[in-house]
């Protein structure tokens, strides 16, 4: 445990006084200064708030921003929900798979990118959508695919 994640937690309790509230906010901090929350990070955690291991991994494994492995810089999350399947993620992810020679679940072997599938991202009237660090891409057919990931890759 790195000394400071105590006054971390320290802030994060006068915030939120109860554990649970205090929770995510510690999770993020540490996640963003890590990259990831590794199974000792997670203990620590618990151990900062008082709660216990299995919940706080609980939480963790709830959220889909939260990662338990290094990721890449580039994080990219296709859209699986009903709209965007419709509107052909499935042949979204695979174009991005190829392009990239990963799967989804995966890292580039230069760390640049990681692939993720989630369930949705609420746009739906856009579909498919994709997120790169957060940033929304909409309506994006396999040429746009492409074009994306060239984008991303000269920025």
């Amino acid at each position: 445990m790195k000394p400071h994640w105590e006054t971390w937690a320290k802030e994060a309790k006068t915030e939120f006084p109860k554990a649970n509230s205090a929770l995510l906010p510690l999770l993020h901090r540490i996640q963003g200064e890590e990259g990831y929350l590794s199974s000792d990070t997670i203990a620590d955690v618990a151990h900062l708030l008082d709660l216990a291991v299995p919940y706080v991994e609980s939480v963790v494994s709830f959220y889909s921003l939260f990662y338990q492995r290094p990721t890449g810089r580039r994080i990219i999350h296709v859209c699986t929900g009903l709209s965007c399947a419709l509107g052909g993620s499935d042949e979204l992810m695979h174009r991005l798979e190829a392009k990239l020679g990963i799967q989804e679940g995966q890292t580039t072997p230069d760390g640049e990118y990681t692939l993720l599938e989630a369930e949705c991202l609420a746009a739906c009237d856009k579909a498919p959508v994709a997120q790169v660090n957060l940033r929304y891409r909409e309506s994006v057919d396999l040429e746009a695919a492409d074009e994306l990931l060239k984008g991303e890759v000269e920025s």
